[in-house]
């Protein structure tokens, strides 16, 4: 994979219903990794993966020796390790593209409860904070903002700003349907969901803290 990427997306071997719904997100030349089983979902949209990480549990012998024959780079880790198989991608992914690359993960949402919590608060690391990283389904993008946000989509989209483990301080959004205006919103309190697109484009800001963004495509 050569560092001209602009956007590499990392298909993880999480749940991802409709494999066909990301198919227009993905674009020419976006590079594309797979987190162990996730290689199945790009074989389901007819894709190769320049490489596949992990520890490769979850694909056959068959499927790994296809692979090989196809001349895609597998980097195999030990089952018994700190890191998910997905958490290595992304490390890879930073390494080959550098803070500048956009990252879209796909497969990281749904299905089990510790993996998508864990995948979530992946996008948390420091070293990501200036790094364009994405979760995306077809359904659902999600994303952390901690400081400004374009949201992006079509009006009627619904979008939930949750703080992510502690108070978030100084938010103030427009185009949105109900606006706030340096305001306040507290983990233990759900007033930031289901707010609503009332523009093709929304802007989110704040002074401190850290959002979690959880746009629903219509």
């Amino acid at each position: 994979m050569n560092t001209a990427y602009q956007r590499i997306w990392i298909f993880a071997n999480g749940c991802l219903p409709q494999p066909e719904r990301l198919r227009p997100y993905l674009r020419p030349g976006d590079g594309l990794i797979a987190a162990d089983g996730g290689q199945r979902y790009l074989a389901q949209l007819g894709l190769q993966p320049e490489r596949v990480i992990g520890d490769l549990d979850s694909l056959s012998p068959a499927e790994v020796a296809a692979l090989q024959v196809a001349g895609i780079i597998l980097e195999r880790h030990p089952v018994d390790k700190n890191e998910t198989d997905l958490e290595l991608a992304l490390n890879r992914a930073l390494d080959l593209g550098g803070r500048s690359v956009e990252i879209r993960i796909a497969a990281a949402l749904g299905g089990r409860l510790d993996q998508t919590l864990g995948n979530l608060y992946l996008l948390s690391r420091p070293d990501l904070a200036d790094v364009d990283v994405r979760l995306e389904d077809g359904s659902e993008e999600v994303f952390l903002i901690r400081s400004t946000a374009l949201i992006t989509g079509e009006v009627g989209d619904v979008v939930s700003l949750l703080p992510l483990a502690a108070p978030v301080f100084g938010i103030t959004t427009t185009g949105l349907k109900y606006p706030l205006r340096g305001e306040t919103l507290y983990p233990d309190h759900t007033r930031g969901i289901s707010n609503v697109l009332n523009a093709p484009q929304a802007k989110v800001r704040l002074q401190r803290g850290v959002l979690i963004c959880i746009h629903t495509h219509q």
